[in-house]
């Protein structure tokens, strides 16, 4: 059992730290280049709407995988990976929240009531914290795979 927990947790991490990846490297840059504010805010909000809904199920999973195979664990023994990623992974949700309910949503609002200068300030808030999010990402990986 806990072999498929283990794969749940790396499926959903993989997934979530692929898309920060795919918009960090190919859409947003892309998108930048070669549309206008008009067509680019609209595209990146409902790319982003859809990527959201994916990122929320993978940290159910994360959190859900995560605790499953920490329950048979005493932590006072268990690598300090462990520690650390529970702690970074624990600011990434964090971070994700604060982005989805503010940045996000104000954007979507703006874009509904047709202020793109609004809006762009909003989306420009966004980047560095998927930025942030894709560092710790690493940093969680890199801690549980090196201290072990």
């Amino acid at each position: 059992m806990y072999e498929l927990f283990k794969f749940s947790h790396l499926a959903a991490g993989i997934i979530w730290m692929g898309g920060m990846a795919l918009m960090i490297w190919a859409i947003r840059p892309v998108a930048i280049a070669q549309l206008e504010p008009a067509q680019r805010l609209p595209l990146l909000s409902g790319i982003l709407a859809r990527f959201f809904k994916i990122v929320g199920l993978c940290i159910v999973l994360l959190l859900a995988s995560g605790g499953l195979m920490l329950m048979g664990v005493d932590m006072r023994l268990a690598p300090r990976g462990w520690h650390v990623m529970l702690g970074v992974g624990s600011l990434m949700c964090l971070v994700f929240g604060h982005l989805y309910f503010g940045p996000f949503r104000k954007m979507q609002a703006a874009l509904q009531d047709g202020d793109l200068p609004k809006a762009g300030a909003q989306l420009g808030k966004i980047h560095p914290l998927v930025l942030l999010n894709f560092g710790l990402s690493w940093i969680a990986v890199g801690a549980v795979v090196i201290w072990r």
